[in-house]
C-alpha cells in the first residue's frame, strides 16, 4: 500500500454509484441512500419475483437458500472437500461466513474483505495487524489471502453480491421496515483495530471501523467480546448480514451483524 492510499479511505471507484470517500464517512451514516451493487437484482429477477410471494422472513431465507444451492452447485456434500476425491471443490458464501465466524482475520475473512475493497471500495484497516503506511506485512498478508485460489471459484463474489442484495430486500420487507438506522454494539478490549480519527468529547470518538466487522443487537451479548461496549447507529444499507437472515447458516451468535466499515462516530462505554 502507497502513502496516499494509507491516508485514503478507499479506491476512488466501486460498484455502488457513489464516491467510496462518501460511503466512508459519517456524513453518508447521518443521511444515508439507498445502495444497490450494479446488476445484481436487474440478472436475478426471477429470484427477487419469487422472493415477493414469501409470506415472511423464514419463507423468503428458505427460498433464497434453495435458489443458492441450486445456482452456484453448494449442497453440504460440495461445501467440503472429500478426502481421496477429484472433485473440484466449490467455494460458498457459507463456507466465508463459518471462516468469519471461527476467525475474522483467517483466509475466509481477507475474501469478504476483499469483497467490500471491490464493490465499495473501502480499504480494511486491520488484518491480522493494523494495515498503515507502516505495515506493509500487513498489507501483503491481506492480498495474499483474499486473492487465494481455494476461495476465487465458483463465481465467489457474485454470491456475496447475491447475499447483500437478498439481505437488503429482507431487511426492508421483513426484519426492519421503513428503518434507515439499526442501533448496534460492539465489544473490545484494544483499539488495535480501529483508527480513531477524531475524538469529539471523552465518550465520543469518529472511529475508521475495519471494512467489514461484526456487531451486535443485543448488548450483553457484545459485553462477552470486550470491557468497552462501542455503540454505533449503523445504516440499514451496511448490512451485509444478520443472523435470522438463513434458516441454515454458521454464524449463531445472537443478535449478530455483518457491518460495512468506514467512519462512524461511535460511543464507548468503559467497564
Amino acid at each position: 500500500m502507497n502513502d496516499a492510499q494509507a491516508h485514503s479511505i478507499g479506491h476512488s471507484t466501486n460498484l455502488m454509484g457513489l464516491s467510496t470517500s462518501l460511503l466512508g464517512s459519517t456524513v453518508f451514516n447521518d443521511e444515508p441512500r439507498e445502495l444497490h451493487i450494479s446488476g445484481v437484482r436487474e440478472m436475478n429477477g426471477q429470484l427477487f419475483e419469487m422472493l415477493g410471494q414469501s409470506d415472511g422472513l423464514m419463507d423468503a431465507g428458505d427460498a433464497f437458500y434453495k435458489y443458492m444451492m441450486a445456482m452456484f452447485g453448494i449442497d453440504p456434500e460440495q461445501q467440503e472437500e472429500l478426502k481421496g476425491s477429484r472433485r473440484r471443490y466449490r467455494s460458498s458464501f457459507l463456507r466465508l461466513l463459518k471462516g468469519w465466524g471461527y476467525d475474522s482475520n483467517g483466509p475466509e475473512g481477507a475474501v469478504l474483505k476483499g469483497w467490500v475493497e471491490s464493490r465499495f471500495g473501502l480499504f480494511p484497516t486491520f488484518h491480522k495487524e493494523m494495515i498503515t503506511r507502516f505495515s506493509t506485512r500487513g498489507w501483503a498478508a491481506y492480498v495474499d489471502e483474499k486473492m487465494s485460489s481455494r476461495f476465487h471459484n465458483n463465481s465467489i463474489y457474485c454470491q456475496l453480491d447475491m447475499l447483500y442484495e437478498f439481505c437488503q430486500w429482507g431487511l426492508a420487507r421483513f426484519a426492519v421496515p421503513g428503518q434507515t438506522h439499526l442501533t448496534l454494539y460492539r465489544g473490545i478490549n484494544a483499539f488495535d483495530e480501529h483508527q480513531i480519527v477524531e475524538r469529539l468529547d471523552r465518550k465520543t470518538v469518529v472511529m475508521r471501523l475495519n471494512n467489514l466487522a461484526s456487531f451486535s443487537s443485543d448488548r450483553t451479548v457484545a459485553d462477552c467480546f470486550g470491557d468497552t461496549i462501542l455503540t454505533a447507529c449503523v445504516p440499514v444499507v451496511k448490512v451485509l448480514f444478520f443472523n435470522t437472515l438463513l434458516p441454515v447458516h454458521p454464524l449463531k451468535g445472537e443478535g449478530e451483524y455483518l457491518v460495512i466499515g468506514g467512519d462512524y462516530r461511535v460511543s464507548a462505554a468503559y467497564f
